[in-house]
């Protein structure tokens, strides 16, 4: 009988989605981010940094965003500490991902470290995109394979190529990082919210740029989110307030 559940519910999960289109979709997103890794080996090495820290930089950190704050910092003269302190606010955010995905991969736990290395926004948009735990595991595998494996051979094409370009700011290739990170956040901010968290972050972060030393904008824009949440949590205590003092009158 056991058997035969189990059976009935792998059959039901084939059903729900084909292995096929979640590798196919899981490519898709693995392949595009992974080739704007050559835009941060170019940023990285224009940025003063040498081929081996580069390549550390993406094997070790791993997350996008947070790579091109550092290196962005530090080829504007900002200071290493507050170009770390960027990044590493920047990359809090997967800590958070990583909760969610731990209750619903489900993974061993001897399997779970290997896999906080793919916990990135990538992978996780992936994976909450699947209607099953099967294919939850399958998306995330394959986002998270292809994606290391491209970001970090395109790092090293890039660091590589970086004498041949000169310039990364004539190419713009120093904008296509940010541009990246932008394009699969906007699909997320579905609340007003989440919209007004993100439009005051870079009201902070554009304004302040002209007048704070780099790296220093980014840790600012984080206020965005509490200033955001308290000014929610404000209007809706008066809703309910408002709803409570007509209810009484109504009686």
């Amino acid at each position: 009988m056991t058997q035969h559940i189990a059976l009935r519910d792998q059959t039901a999960e084939g059903a729900a989605k084909p292995d096929l289109a979640v590798v196919r979709d899981a490519l898709g997103v693995g392949v595009a981010v992974g080739l704007s890794g050559f835009a941060f080996g170019v940023t990285s090495a224009g940025s003063g940094l040498g081929l081996l820290q580069t390549c550390a930089l993406s094997l070790l950190v791993f997350t996008g965003a947070s790579q091109f704050a550092l290196v962005g910092a530090l080829a504007a003269g900002g200071s290493p500490f507050t170009a770390a302190a960027g990044a590493f606010f920047l990359g809090v955010r997967n800590a958070f991902y990583g909760l969610r995905l731990s209750q619903l991969l489900a993974l061993p736990r001897a399997v779970r470290p290997f896999a906080a290395q793919w916990v990135i926004d990538e992978t996780t948009a992936v994976t909450l995109a699947q209607p099953t735990r099967r294919a939850a595991r399958l998306g995330f595998t394959v986002t998270g394979l292809s994606l290391y494996a491209l970001w970090n051979l395109t790092t090293l094409l890039g660091a590589l190529g970086a004498r041949a370009i000169g310039d990364t700011r004539a190419w713009g290739l120093d904008a296509a990082g940010p541009a990246v990170f932008l394009a699969l956040l906007a699909p997320m901010l579905k609340t007003a919210t989440e919209r007004a968290v993100a439009g005051l972050a870079v009201l902070l972060g554009l304004g302040l740029l002209p007048v704070l030393p780099a790296g220093v904008p980014v840790l600012v824009a984080a206020l965005a989110a509490p200033l955001a949440l308290l000014a929610e949590g404000r209007r809706t205590g008066r809703t309910r307030q408002d709803a409570r003092d007509g209810a009484e009158e109504d009686r």
